[in-house]
């Protein structure tokens, strides 16, 4: 009787821990389309199909960081988790309206044992910020625009005479400055320290004087796939994705050059005053290890942003393209990456991007 009294306990107890799970809610902010749906099938009906918690989606990313100083002024935070970039993050963070986060408490380990905070890509974590993804701008090329084989690296691009036609660049000096010193003979690593120099500066824009006369100009991501299949230009600056998304999807005859790309960082910080942090720190946990990180460039080719979720890339969900070539943290695509310095462009950028401005209507 004692046995059948303690089983049924249990019982009641598992029964009214679902019944507690079932009325919880998490309410997460993303960015919205395909990225958002990406993270609802590789994390949000996961988890709700394992604890029974409900993920309200708001896609309000794109004024994440006024929407959560807003509603921790008005002492009203009604969102639990939010998707940002790094940069945005570490202003939130600065200013006090996002949650300090101790990694290796409210992150999983690597499968091997390695604690969260030596697993993920060097430099992407922060105080407040938990990185889930990472992008890269890159140079792509037409195959048909050149006999043989395309442009390789960053110096090729700025060779016209092996590798003539337009080139189609952002109309903004970051990166452009970046890879104009590459182009130049500047290490990587030394980059950033020789772009905050005036010398450095004039030789960046010395560089791009050599291609002016062969560049036309995007401000929106969907133009450079367009450009390259119209043949407008023959080489263009892009985000992977948009260029996965046209050689998988459109069958465009285009290849990444992934020489130097350049990679961001997007992911998760919590704001104060959630009220709701035992069920944000079980998702997270749930969420950004190593399988659903990987699970999640099932549907978008944006890189998993822990090193031992490169392994477990597996194929696209709807075409069964293998996602490992198309990952920017794939190992040979990593190799040459530059991490883009969110802290020179905060220190910098108006100066340069009224000098560029200048420069290109000059």
């Amino acid at each position: 009787m004692k046995k059948i009294l303690v089983l049924t306990g249990s019982a009641i107890a598992i029964a009214a821990g679902a019944a507690i799970a079932q009325d919880k809610e998490l309410t997460i902010v993303s960015w919205g389309g395909a990225y958002s749906q990406s993270q609802i099938k590789a994390y949000h009906e996961p988890y709700t199909e394992k604890t029974g918690v409900q993920i309200l989606n708001e896609d309000k990313s794109a004024n994440a960081l006024a929407g959560i100083r807003s509603q921790v002024e008005a002492g009203n935070v009604t969102w639990d988790v939010v998707d940002m970039l790094q940069a945005d993050a570490q202003r939130a963070c600065d200013e006090g309206l996002v949650l300090e986060i101790d990694h290796d408490e409210w992150l999983a380990p690597a499968p091997d044992g390695t604690p969260a905070s030596e697993d993920f890509i060097e430099g992407t974590l922060g105080p407040c910020f938990i990185p889930q993804i990472l992008y890269a701008t890159m140079f792509a090329y037409n195959t048909e625009a050149f006999e043989g084989e395309g442009p390789q690296t960053i110096e090729d691009v700025w060779d016209l005479e092996k590798f003539p036609g337009t080139r189609a660049l952002q109309q903004i000096p970051q990166k452009n400055l970046e890879w104009a010193l590459i182009a130049d003979g500047v290490d990587a690593d030394q980059v950033y320290e020789v772009l905050a120099t005036q010398e450095g500066q004039d030789r960046a824009f010395a560089k791009l004087d050599e291609i002016k006369d062969n560049v036309i100009w995007w401000t929106e991501g969907a133009q450079p796939p367009q450009m390259l299949a119209d043949q407008e230009a023959v080489i263009a600056t892009a985000y992977n994705g948009r260029i996965f998304n046209a050689q998988v999807n459109e069958d465009q005859p285009f290849e990444i050059m992934w020489d130097h790309q350049m990679f961001e960082t997007d992911g998760w910080v919590v704001p104060v005053d959630t009220g709701n942090v035992d069920t944000i720190k079980d998702y997270l946990y749930f969420a950004t290890d190593s399988q659903r990180l990987a699970d999640q460039a099932k549907y978008i080719s944006y890189g998993p942003a822990r090193n031992s979720s490169a392994s477990l890339v597996g194929n696209h969900a709807e075409t069964g393209v293998d996602m490992k070539p198309h990952m920017p943290t794939s190992p040979e695509n990593l190799e040459t990456a530059i991490p883009f310095d969110v802290q020179f462009w905060a220190d910098y950028g108006d100066a340069l991007e009224e000098r560029f401005n200048a420069w290109v209507a000059g």
